[in-house]
């Protein structure tokens, strides 16, 4: 059909198999929920859109079919592909009895009572419903790539898609067995695939999870470069075009196409050029602490990142403390560690804005009596924020003193700023801005 449609032959790959085999088991009734993760412009969307429904109309022309993708437009576009090739002379060839009773882009029907209904990521749904209450295959709920990647990285759209999907999206099945599918490139750890998987959504291995909406969901994950370290599609991306693609943009490269929302060794920060030391290494000629606060016992971490600068010019993380506490046992926490760091160590806080600010400064003020403490504003957003610690991390120049906190910290580094925290990353990246933009303290 493809031939038939574009004037050329379909380019076969692999993955192609891989994808086809994985629809497979959804239409035998063998998964029914089932995530593929795969870069863009991998035939994504013409094997698991375009021809799966198309093929499966034509196996059973009562099929409902809900499909969604991160806007209107191309959800429609993708339901008139569908539309238009099963008006195709040599579909009918092969579905004779496939037949349509409506035209329309985004709603159309079939003689035999099949439905297909295109929207966008939050559009309406109201009335309509997909697959069929029996035992064989009746139509399913197909997302592709429910993300645009240029708003990925916003906690409020990406999480607008994920309500959506919990509080419409998902209760528009007829039956608990009509399969949802759900194809995507990775972008964020905390996109739609992400949450779905739950913790598998990070390292992407193992056997069917329960993910985010108590599931268990089948997952074929793809990447550009397969474990040998060969390209998927070399066909379409050489070795050589991938390398240059990742050296490029590694953290587009990271999730859109490893599927991998940060790259192996860091995007911004690159946490394994941090040597840690058993030992402060040297005379350290100015501390700084810098903080991150929250204010919840199950929301944002509180945390505080422990800076020195060593005489020989290199910087030293000394300690980190971070904790999910109320105001009051943060307040706390922030006392007793300025009390263990010194009234001479420079405690840096960040000040809200406005009167708010204000109001917190006079708390502070009061809490840290006769510390060296320093409020000011954040300024830009967190990535320029952390760039002059970054900078320092990527060129060799930052140790870090042995502690339990390592590994999560430099986790924190190596998913920033794509993670789901960044409390840690923000409290380094202060305490090093308090060091490199000196400033006179003031004692409270």
């Amino acid at each position: 059909m493809f031939l038939e449609r574009k004037g050329f032959r379909w380019q076969r790959a692999r993955h192609h198999q891989l994808i086809c085999d994985a629809l497979m088991k959804v239409y035998r009734g063998e998964t029914k929920r089932l995530v593929i993760n795969i870069p863009p412009r991998y035939s994504k969307t013409e094997l698991a859109v375009v021809k799966f429904i198309a093929w499966s109309f034509g196996r059973h022309p009562d099929c409902e079919f809900i499909h969604t993708s991160y806007s209107t437009p191309l959800a429609v576009n993708n339901s008139t592909q569908i539309r238009n090739l099963i008006q195709h002379e040599a579909y009918r060839e092969i579905f004779p009895g496939t037949e349509l009773a409506s035209d329309a882009g985004h709603h159309w029907k079939t003689t035999e009572g099949g439905v297909m209904y295109a929207t966008g990521s939050g559009g309406t749904i109201t009335g309509f419903g997909a697959g069929k209450i029996r035992d064989e295959f009746s139509g399913a709920i197909v997302i592709d790539d429910p993300h645009k990647a240029d708003e990925a990285n916003s906690d409020t759209v990406r999480g607008g898609v994920i309500e959506w999907f919990k509080n419409t999206l998902e209760s528009r099945v007829n039956d608990p067995r009509t399969p949802i599918i759900v194809i995507m490139q990775r972008l964020h750890e905390s996109d739609l695939a992400g949450w779905l998987l739950g913790d598998r959504g990070r390292d992407m291995t193992g056997p069917p999870v329960e993910g985010g909406n108590g599931e268990v969901w089948e997952h074929l994950c793809l990447s550009a470069w397969n474990d040998d370290g060969t390209p998927l599609w070399p066909e379409k991306h050489s070795a050589e075009d991938l390398r240059r693609m990742e050296k490029a943009k590694p953290y587009v490269f990271a999730g859109q196409y490893r599927q991998r929302p940060s790259p192996p060794d860091g995007g911004v920060i690159k946490p394994d050029m941090i040597e840690i030391v058993d030992a402060i290494p040297g005379k350290v000629v100015e501390w700084c602490r810098g903080w991150d606060l929250g204010a919840s016992a199950g929301g944002d971490y509180t945390a505080g990142a422990k800076l020195g600068r060593l005489q020989d010019g290199r910087y030293l993380i000394a300690h980190m403390v971070r904790e999910q506490f109320t105001t009051a046992a943060r307040d706390a926490l922030i006392k007793t560690t300025a009390r263990n760091d010194g009234m001479l160590l420079k405690q840096s806080i960040p000040q809200d804005p406005g009167q708010a600010g204000k109001s917190q400064v006079q708390a502070f003020a009061t809490l840290l009596a006769g510390h060296n403490v320093h409020f000011s504003p954040e300024s830009g957003d967190k990535v320029v924020r952390a760039t002059p610690l970054a900078s320092q991390v990527n060129a060799g120049n930052v140790v870090m003193l042995k502690g339990a906190w390592n590994e999560a910290f430099k986790d924190e580094c190596r998913l920033f700023p794509n993670g789901n925290f960044d409390d840690q990353v923000d409290a380094a990246a202060r305490a090093f801005n308090g060091m490199l933009h000196p400033t006179v303290g003031v004692f409270v």
